[in-house]
This record gives C-alpha cells, sequence and structure tokens, in this order.
C-alpha cells in the first residue's frame, strides 16, 4: 500500500495539500487540505459594513468580482433596498461580474488545466513560421522553460497538428484574458478589485463610448470562444474520451444561480436569473434550494468543535490549529446533510433539466457527438465541457445585456445604513455557490460569514465521515506510477480549486487576529 502526498497543488489558486492511500496501482482514501489559515471574518467585524464590499474582494486577486457581488447583494439586503437597484445598475453588475467569468474560464482552461493534456515542451523542435509557435520556442529555448516545467510526465495523446493548434491557442489566450479585463475595467473602475459594485447599484454612468469599447471587445472574445476555446476542448475531449469516466465525485450538483435579469423582486433565491438555483444528482431531477438547510462542519477542521453544525447566520471563525483529527484549514459545508459539488457542472445540468432551450441543445449535441449518456458530464471533461458551454452563454447574453443600457441613465439608489439588521448574498461565481451572510448590531459588523465554492468543492471529511466532493472525486483514480499521479492531478484541476477564497488568507506576516494591518 503507497501513501502519495501532492503538496502544494500547483496551477490552482492558493495552497491545497492532497493526500492519497494507494493499493494496487487505484487510489482508496483521499484527504484534501487547505494549508494557511485566512482571517478576513474575523477582520471585519467591528467596521462598517460597506467595509466588506471592499474587503471581501481581497480574499481572491482571480474572483474578486464574485466577492463584490456577493458581498453587495448581501448590503442590499441588509439595508432593505434589494427591489429598489435601477436597472443600469443591476444590468452593470452582470456586465462585471460577466467579464470576470469569461476571463476566469479562459484562464483555467488554458493557463492551468489544458498544460495536463498539452505537450508544450513538443514545440521546442518546432522548424515552422508560425509567429506564436515561434516565439514559445524561443522562450523555451532560454534555459527557464516555467511555468511548463517542471511537470508530471507520461499520457500526452494530442496528435502534432492538435498540440501544435492548442499552444496557439495558448499564447492568444493571454491575450483574450487581458481584454476581458480590460472589458471589466469599463464599469468596474479597474481588476482586480473592482470598485463599479456597490451597495445600491454601481458607481459609473454609461455613454455610447463605454458602450462601444465594451461591445467591441466582447465580440472579439465571443469569436476566440466560438473558434478556439470550444473547439480545444472537445479536440481534447475526443482524445482523452476515458476521462468522461473519471472523477465523477459525489453525485449531487449545487448552484444559487446568478445574473438578474429582473431587479424588483427582493427575494434572492425567487428573482428571475440567467443561471437558476437548484440541487440536482445523477437522475437528473431537479430540487429547489432553501438557504435554511446549509451548515458548516468542523469535526475535521481546525476549529473549535463547539461550532460545528451551524447556519452561517450562527456561524463563528474559532481556530484551533492543534485540534485533534483536524486536517485542513476549510470547513465542510453541507445542504441538508448531502455532500454537493459546486461550479460550471452544476449550473449547467441546473438549467438542463431545468427545460432550458439554449442550455439543452449545446449540452445535448456534446451528448451526441460522444454517444454519452448525461451521467457522462459527471467527470472530468464534463467540468470543461460545461465550464466551456457557460462561457459561450454568458458572452453571448452579454451582447443584449450592455444593448439594453440607457446612457445618462440612474445607476444607484440611496439608502441608510441600519442599526440592527442581518442580510443574505447568494451569487455563482466562476467556481460555484458563493455566499456571504451579515449580522449587524450597532451600525456595525457584528458577524460575517463566507462560505465559497472551493469550501465547498475542497472540504474535508464532515462530521459523520462523508469525504468532500474533490476527496470523493479522487478516490478511485489510477495510478500507474506513485511518481506521476497526473490522473489525480487532472481530476483536482477539473474543479478549478481556489484555496485563497476558501481559506480566507491574509499574509501571515502581516496578520494578527481581528485586526489588518499593513506591512
Amino acid at each position: 500500500m503507497g501513501h502519495i502526498i501532492i503538496d502544494p497543488v500547483t496551477r490552482i489558486e492558493g495552497h491545497l495539500k492532497i493526500e492519497a492511500v494507494v493499493e494496487n496501482g487505484e487510489v482508496k482514501e483521499a484527504r484534501s487540505s487547505g494549508t494557511l489559515f485566512r482571517g478576513i471574518e474575523l477582520i471585519l467585524q467591528g467596521r462598517d459594513p460597506r467595509d466588506a464590499q471592499r474587503l471581501t474582494q481581497r480574499i481572491c486577486g482571480v474572483c474578486p468580482a464574485s466577492h463584490s457581488t456577493a458581498a453587495t447583494l448581501n448590503l442590499d439586503s441588509a439595508f432593505g433596498i434589494a427591489d429598489k437597484i435601477p436597472d443600469n445598475g443591476r444590468i452593470i453588475r452582470n456586465l462585471i461580474l460577466g467579464s470576470a467569468h469569461i476571463a476566469d474560464h479562459i484562464l483555467h482552461f488554458y493557463h492551468l488545466a489544458a498544460l495536463d493534456y498539452v505537450d508544450v515542451a513538443k514545440i521546442a523542435d518546432y522548424k515552422g513560421n508560425d509567429t506564436a509557435l515561434n516565439s514559445v520556442k524561443a522562450f523555451l529555448g532560454r534555459g527557464e522553460p516555467g511555468p511548463f516545467v517542471p511537470r508530471y510526465e507520461g499520457d500526452y495523446r494530442l496528435p502534432k497538428e492538435i498540440n501544435q493548434q492548442a499552444v496557439v491557442h495558448y499564447v492568444e489566450a493571454l491575450t483574450m484574458r487581458r481584454k476581458a479585463q480590460e472589458m471589466l475595467s469599463i464599469f468596474g473602475g479597474k481588476m482586480p478589485h473592482n470598485v463599479g459594485i456597490v451597495p445600491g447599484g454601481v458607481t459609473v454612468v454609461p455613454t455610447v463610448d463605454k458602450i462601444t469599447s465594451f461591445l467591441w471587445r466582447l465580440n472579439e472574445l465571443r469569436d476566440f470562444i466560438d473558434n478556439a476555446y470550444i473547439p480545444d476542448v472537445l479536440a481534447v475531449a475526443e482524445v482523452y474520451s476515458d476521462y468522461f469516466d473519471i472523477g465523477a465525485g459525489c453525485g449531487n450538483l449545487l448552484c444559487y444561480g446568478s445574473y438578474e435579469l429582473d431587479g424588483k423582486e427582493p427575494d434572492l433565491l425567487k428573482r428571475e436569473r440567467l443561471f437558476k438555483p437548484g440541487i440536482i444528482s445523477t437522475d437528473l431531477k431537479l430540487g429547489k434550494i432553501d438557504p435554511n438547510k446549509i451548515t458548516e462542519q468542523v469535526k475535521h477542521s481546525w476549529y473549535a468543535d463547539s461550532t460545528t453544525g451551524r447556519h452561517p447566520t450562527q456561524g463563528e471563525t474559532v481556530p484551533e490549529e492543534n485540534k485533534e483529527g483536524a486536517y485542513s484549514w476549510i470547513k465542510s459545508p453541507r445542504y441538508d446533510g448531502k455532500v454537493c459539488e459546486v461550479g460550471p457542472l452544476a449550473r449547467v445540468m441546473v438549467a438542463y433539466a431545468g427545460g432550458n432551450a439554449t442550455v439543452k441543445g449545446m449540452v445535448d449535441s456534446i451528448l451526441t457527438r460522444f454517444k454519452a449518456p448525461p451521467r457522462a458530464l459527471f467527470s472530468v471533461l464534463g467540468r470543461h465541457a460545461a465550464r466551456a458551454l457557460e462561457t459561450k452563454l454568458i458572452a453571448d447574453s452579454m451582447v443584449n445585456w450592455v444593448l439594453q443600457l440607457k446612457p445618462g441613465g440612474p445607476v444607484y439608489t440611496e439608502y441608510t445604513i441600519p442599526q440592527e439588521a442581518t442580510g443574505m448574498g447568494l451569487v455563482d461565481a466562476a467556481r460555484g455557490a458563493l455566499g456571504h451572510w451579515i449580522r449587524i448590531k450597532e451600525g456595525k459588523i457584528a458577524n460575517y460569514q463566507c462560505v465559497v465554492p472551493t469550501t465547498w468543492n475542497g472540504s474535508p471529511r464532515d462530521d459523520k465521515g462523508q469525504p468532500g466532493p474533490i476527496e470523493q472525486a479522487i478516490t478511485g483514480a489510477r495510478v500507474k506510477d506513485e511518481a506521476n499521479p497526473f490522473e489525480i492531478v487532472r481530476i483536482i484541476r477539473s474543479f478549478d480549486p481556489c484555496l485563497a477564497c476558501a481559506v480566507h488568507l491574509v499574509n501571515s506576516r502581516g496578520r494578527e487576529l481581528g485586526k489588518f494591518r499593513i506591512l
């Protein structure tokens, strides 16, 4: 019996440690560990509620727009203005979030996950005239080949032409990601950590120039998504079709929904959204979400046992770093006691089961192409395919949204900070269901809790001993060579884990519990 430790898992955001027990070339047991403590929830206590919208963005430099959205929905709720946001403000929030999601998905596939399938090192022998390939060849020739090596060796199957085309798109994706972030900055002011989304609406009034500049970049991105991103994902799927049977995970998918299409409903989960909320399993029976059924368990996390099993409104962050039996700084969120996976696959499958005609057409075309049932999407390749299809749906929808803006129209509504209030902000970040909860007392933050996507996906065992989604997905993985556990890593990266979010990191040199110092 072997014991594999991957610490840290590279090409993800943050610090993740994976331990796996291997017997006869198969993973029998796995542990997912977030290895850094973060104190954002403690730092927020006693502050002006509006600080939450700014500080929670510092949870992550890759997905801060999702935190700004969740925090703002949370504050809108607490301030009693959730149904009073002007249409311009609602649409611009969608455009900022959509731009972030497009940039994030392009980053994930090309610059994080694709290198598990695309052999960039082969470009060192390229002899053609393609500018992008020659630039990569020259880069490799400098003798400093990172980020392409060191790497796990073996199982690079792509034919030469497809491999080279993917490398060309790897280079092009760097520009495309920048254009998506420029698009975000048109209405958000900057990226990361936008200043556009605020309680009450947004800070920028749309103009014809801004709309035109946004739309020009958006159409470039749509062309890349249609003619590079989706074809590359399908090309990888053709060659690695066995990964439709690998990494299934827990089989339960949960999403809160994203992209407000109507801002007049105060109840978050009753609003019309592009992606609707829901919970679904491999039987494709769609269930409704009840936020009251969410709990966070900490039996195997470095937090005090007295805080386990609580709903986020009653949650506490009480570190206990030497706790016996614990192995992660990530808590274990559960829905009605169930282990749930979150992310693009959850959004797409909930939309599919809910009868979204556009999503159903896209998904069915892939299933037909690969002669696969819907259950095959609960897999490594299913996650990649869902992410690519979602990117197209978001980008195509944004064309209509940006053209609905009314130049010079109102973008913001005034509010008064209450002395006593509670709030909840639910949205789907690029990586999945993201929730923020606040309790205000005497006009200040008395308690703030975040349950983020990788807290769901990367969670350790819960109080009942149920492994988290990544732990379940890794169990059963094949390990031909313990020095090159590439199947394990491919499964992990298909979730696109963000440990920066899951453990709420603050630079350890400048962190004091309950305080925020800058060194």
